[in-house]
């Protein structure tokens, strides 16, 4: 028997369903996919540490982890990093590293299509 995961924060409900709608109308299969991965439990939310986004990612490019942003490790490259939550850390460090940190629902209000945008975990 399958259990059916239910969310209870009412934010993250709405950022969901928010998600859901802008993939439909835009017809933008990025959002469907950030958004069954925010569906998942608990046990399986991404964290990703600022060591793992330095490795993988390269100078000005947008990485989208749906989930929480930790601090372990530095980031060298201006990145803009989106994400469901930042540690205070983590936010401090890339942004002295030139790079932006952007809540999920501004990302899909300045970037509809969701174009160049790299989702990480």
């Amino acid at each position: 028997m399958v259990k059916k995961v239910v969310k209870t924060n009412p934010n993250l409900i709405e950022l969901i369903n928010k998600l859901y709608e802008q993939s439909r109308s835009e017809d933008a299969a990025i959002w469907k996919d950030v958004a069954q991965r925010l569906e998942r439990s608990n046990r399986r939310t991404a964290e990703v540490n600022l060591s793992d986004i330095a490795r993988n990612a390269e100078a000005g490019e947008t990485i989208l982890v749906p989930g929480k942003v930790l601090s372990n490790g530095n980031l060298e490259e201006k990145v803009d990093v989106v994400a469901l939550k930042f540690s205070a850390k983590a936010q401090e460090k890339i942004e002295s590293a030139g790079g932006e940190c952007i809540s999920i629902d501004e990302i899909i209000e300045s970037n509809p299509k969701g174009s160049n945008i790299r989702i990480m975990e």
